[in-house]
């Protein structure tokens, strides 16, 4: 009996295709939902489906295990009972018809004004640290 493991760092989150992989376990859940998706997406490529194991805990933010509970929902997935169990301030928009998440990076767990993406990059410009192509709006 043998079966083939990898292990690898975010570098592997992108770019990279390996075939026939059927489970990814995150150990530690990323800041960024983006991330989340594209380090789950090395399972379930080409029409085939995977399975995906992120383990969570009390150093997640509330706001990445939003997006994760709607990203879940979303998808059609079983939500967690401890995600499910998170207070969504995203109702109160949706009881008033207003649909979406943030306009900035797409989290279905907030706004774009608790937009912790559009807050990293405000801070990063306030501070001159950007790099020329993110100055001129280009990531």
């Amino acid at each position: 009996f043998q079966k083939d493991v990898l292990v690898a760092t975010d570098v592997a989150s992108k770019g990279l295709d390996f075939a026939e992989i059927h489970h990814v376990i995150l150990f530690d859940m990323p800041k960024e939902i983006e991330d989340y998706v594209h380090r789950i997406g090395r399972t379930g490529r080409s029409g085939k489906t995977g399975i995906a194991t992120t383990f969570i805990n009390m150093n997640s933010s509330e706001q990445i295990l939003l997006d994760l509970k709607h990203l879940l929902k979303e998808a059609k997935q079983r939500v967690p009972p401890v995600l499910e169990a998170l207070e969504d301030p995203m109702e109160k928009y949706k009881d008033m018809g207003v649909g979406g998440g943030c306009g900035y990076c797409g989290g279905l767990g907030h706004r774009v004004t608790e937009c912790p993406k559009l807050e990293q990059q405000q801070k990063t410009k306030n501070s001159g640290m950007m790099r020329p192509n993110e100055r001129a709006g280009n990531e």
